[in-house]
């Protein structure tokens, strides 16, 4: 699976207060790993949203980890 995470994720300032949103609709990246912290699985998850793809859950998984992979600086 090859694809730009700025294909299926999208900022937005005038939509959901420009918080991270799948494909431009108002399905934020939140609100799918809150589904997911649940315990629903992916399946789920499409059958509850039917406009969302498989690649779409995989890019918001991608993208939290990429947010939370941040460099920690040590003072010395």
């Amino acid at each position: 699976m090859s694809y730009n995470l700025s294909e299926r994720i999208t900022v937005n300032p005038e939509q959901c207060g420009g918080r991270p949103c799948i494909r431009g609709m108002r399905i934020r990246v939140t609100d799918v790993l809150d589904l997911l912290a649940a315990g629903l699985s992916p399946k789920q998850i499409l059958d509850e949203m039917p406009d969302l793809e498989m690649e779409d859950i995989t890019a918001v998984l991608k993208f939290a980890a990429r947010r939370i992979d941040h460099p920690i600086l040590v003072a010395l």
